[in-house]
């Protein structure tokens, strides 16, 4: 029950990152903790005490199997999460180069 605590404060980590943060490095840094937080979540939901790889075997009887689905969905938003990160670091870089900073407010401020 801890580990699944320790998980939600890792989220909300991000979360503060994310709404509170000034600058658009702290927000993209936010998000990538937030999202790690969530596969985190994911991978614990899948996980069995002493549980073993569900490989086929027609000798053996597995009855304490851990769940692959979890796994999967992982690997799939990690990759998707790669494309988002690399897409708002891109957007961040354009930013820096049209405004000269990375602060939200100033941005707000240079209407134009």
């Amino acid at each position: 029950m801890t580990i699944y605590l320790l998980c939600l404060i890792l989220f909300c980590c991000g979360l503060y990152c994310i709404l509170r943060k000034r600058n658009i490095i702290k927000i993209i840094l936010g998000i990538i903790i937030a999202e790690y937080a969530a596969n985190l979540f994911f991978i614990l939901v899948a996980y069995r005490l002493n549980g073993r790889a569900p490989i086929f075997s027609p000798d053996t009887t597995i009855t304490n199997m851990v769940d692959p689905l979890p796994h999967a969905l992982v690997l799939t938003a990690i990759v998707i999460g790669l494309a988002t990160t690399a897409l708002l670091v891109i957007i961040a870089m354009r930013i820096y180069e049209k405004y000269g900073t990375f602060d939200i407010t100033k941005i707000k401020e240079l209407k134009g």
